[in-house]
């Protein structure tokens, strides 16, 4: 009996690295395919990509639209019979005054009186034989009524001075420190543009999850190879492409429409963005998590969106709030996007304006989302 040798070289075992690179690869395969699909599926969701992207774009256009040639008040005011305060002005002073005011001349007393009620006119002036000026007008809109005492308050002094042929005292040199052709567009566009990204963030990350637990896809991909990482850091890219795009769409429409002005460091407001972003998604994952139907999501987001958006600055500024509501609206993630956002694109703020906020919006997300991440369940129970 003959024994043979063989002389052919052992194949060596895998070694691990090959493993753990095709491992990778197959998580990054998993993660662009799921990126792909969510994207494929908010093209495919007319209605989602309405609210989410067009609708948040319909306020800025009409908002835009409403304030676009604002300017100060401009006032209808009735002049009953012969008011020499009025009727003695010419020249320039004329000509500015007519800009602010629209007088209308009439005998009427009463029943102009009554047209100012009515909101027909905004004031009344008369003036009797001792001199003195009377002056009705309707507090119905209040900036009006105070641009108008403002304005007749300073015909009334300048008369005085002339009469008297005295110089004022003291004079005051009011300028703005913005840019003068600054326009309300420049603080309409960052609140909604918070608005917009806080709302597409929120509502897709809860709804997603929850539609995916229903429709069984969490279960199979939690039975497929894909760990929960991927999952979410796919989502995370999803919700980020949108938030850009938002902002995006944003900046045209109001670069291009409706005079906004950006400033230096504008492209500031794209990582401000991003970090909201994940803020926001972590608040929309915390209401996927608790939720068991996509109404109950919807509600959840509704609830945490709107009064945020309202107590936020987002549609109007908090200066005149109670020093409560203001505390208060201190404590939502979005009053940061909102000032930061302003501070960047129309105001000339820098690194340091948006960085701090950066860092805010990040830890509320990893907070957030460590609950979300312990609150969270493949399956309905």
């Amino acid at each position: 009996m003959t024994t043979t040798t063989s002389t052919e070289p052992k194949v060596p075992a895998p070694r691990g690295g090959s493993a753990d690179a095709a491992d990778g690869r197959e998580r990054v395969s998993a993660f662009w395919s799921l990126s792909r699909a969510m994207l494929l599926g908010m093209k495919r969701d007319r209605t989602a990509t309405f609210f989410i992207l067009l609708f948040p774009l319909v306020f800025l256009v009409f908002f835009g639209s409403v304030t676009k040639g604002s300017s100060t008040p401009h006032a209808k005011v009735a002049q009953v019979g012969a008011v020499k305060l009025f009727d003695s002005m010419t020249g320039e002073g004329r000509t500015e005054l007519d800009k602010v005011l629209t007088i209308t001349r009439t005998d009427d007393e009463a029943g102009t009186l009554e047209k100012v009620r009515k909101g027909d006119f905004d004031a009344m002036i008369t003036q009797g034989a001792d001199g003195k000026v009377e002056l009705r007008y309707t507090a119905a809109d209040q900036v009006r009524a105070g641009a108008l005492q403002g304005i007749f308050n300073s015909v009334v002094q300048e008369a005085n001075q002339q009469a008297t042929h005295q110089a004022p005292a003291y004079v005051v040199d009011a300028q703005q420190v913005e840019d003068k052709s600054l326009k309300p567009i420049q603080f309409l566009t960052p609140g909604l543009l918070g608005w917009a990204v806080a709302t597409g963030a929120v509502f897709g990350a809860a709804l997603t999850l929850v539609n995916w637990r229903k429709t069984k896809v969490l279960r199979r991909l939690r039975l497929a190879p894909i760990s929960a990482g991927t999952v979410v850091s796919s989502r995370i890219l999803v919700s980020l492409l949108t938030a850009f795009l938002q902002t995006g769409v944003f900046l045209v429409v109001a670069t291009s429409f409706f005079g906004l002005k950006l400033t230096g460091n504008w492209w500031l407001v794209l990582p401000l963005v991003a970090c909201a972003t994940l803020a926001f998604m972590s608040i929309g994952l915390l209401a996927g998590s608790v939720a068991r139907t996509e109404e109950a999501a919807n509600g959840i987001s509704q609830v945490i969106v709107l009064p945020m958006s309202f107590l936020s600055g987002s549609f109007f500024p908090m200066d005149g709030a109670p020093g409560w509501l203001q505390t208060v609206s201190k404590v939502m993630p979005l009053h940061y996007l909102v000032n930061s956002a302003q501070s960047v694109l129309t105001r000339g703020g820098g690194v340091m304006d948006a960085l701090p906020t950066m860092g805010g919006l990040l830890l509320f997300a990893a907070v957030l989302t460590g609950i979300a991440w312990k609150l969270f369940r493949w399956e309905d129970a």
